[in-house]
């Protein structure tokens, strides 16, 4: 498992994080509803060409959940500019997946933040998203919190399976179950599904271009939650080169293919400084 050893408040939030390595900056983000650890078999292979900055996203992992906390796109972005200010970062490498990677296009056209490189994939960039159960959530969040905790686990065991393409080992199921499967977790579930909103990449998606920096986008090609093509799509847009699609790989590539991200991340950084 990744150490997150640190505590900051940010934007008004109290979040754990950590870092490994030395080096030129490098930042990771990741998406819900996952944590920093989807980078415990990334990260360290990159560690000292590196320094690795990593945290959880407020209201997921270790970091401050609480009742009508705001977790949404919407102030993601400005608690990732926050983060770069507190820590002395310009210009980091950043490696994104699903919110993390919306949240780095944010912070970069509303935020004017300018990286060294992005290395993004599988994320939440181009409309149409959002699922059938996003919907339901959206509209029935109360009756969801209010779950009896053995419906909430199925119900969770189900949605963090959906991001794979071979099935999670329960080692690895309880790992990402941990966290929302508490008092405080269960609740924070539902209110990252609920604050889920096509509003906040509607509103920079007619922004998206050619990028002042390297730019390398991965998809897994069995991603069912956000298909190859929509990773394509994203790649016509803001990168010089096509998507690199990775077999046997889901949503989640990190676990179905950690060997391929390494690979693709190694590479992509050869040529950042």
């Amino acid at each position: 498992m990744l150490d997150l050893p640190h505590t900051a408040h940010v934007e008004g939030h109290e979040i754990r994080w950590g870092s490994i390595g030395t080096g030129p900056p490098l930042i990771a983000l990741h998406g819900t509803p996952f944590s920093s650890q989807v980078w415990r078999g990334i990260i360290p292979h990159v560690a000292d060409p590196r320094q690795v900055y990593f945290y959880d996203m407020p209201g997921y992992g270790q970091s401050e959940m609480r009742d009508d906390q705001d977790v949404s796109l919407g102030m993601q972005n400005s608690v990732l500019a926050g983060w770069l200010q507190l820590w002395g970062v310009e210009k980091p490498d950043v490696l994104t997946h699903d919110f993390g990677g919306a949240t780095a296009l944010r912070a970069h056209y509303l935020n004017s933040i300018v990286y060294a490189s992005l290395l993004i994939f599988d994320a939440v960039t181009m409309a149409p998203w959002g699922s059938p159960l996003v919907q339901h959530v959206r509209q029935h969040e109360d009756a969801f919190t209010g779950m009896p905790g053995y419906m909430h686990r199925a119900v969770l065991d189900a949605y963090l399976h959906t991001a794979v393409h071979a099935p999670l080992h329960p080692d690895v199921l309880a790992l990402y179950r941990a966290p929302l499967a508490t008092k405080q977790g269960q609740p924070a579930f539902y209110r990252q599904i609920a604050q889920m909103d096509q509003a906040y990449t509607d509103e920079i998606e007619p922004l998206y271009g050619p990028m002042p920096f390297p730019v390398t986008v991965l998809w897994g090609q069995e991603d069912t939650s956000i298909p190859p093509m929509k990773g394509r799509q994203l790649a016509e847009r803001i990168s010089e080169m096509g998507t690199v699609e990775i077999a046997k790989a889901g949503h989640l590539v990190q676990e179905d293919r950690p060997e391929a991200v390494v690979g693709a991340l190694i590479d992509h950084l050869k040529d950042t400084r």
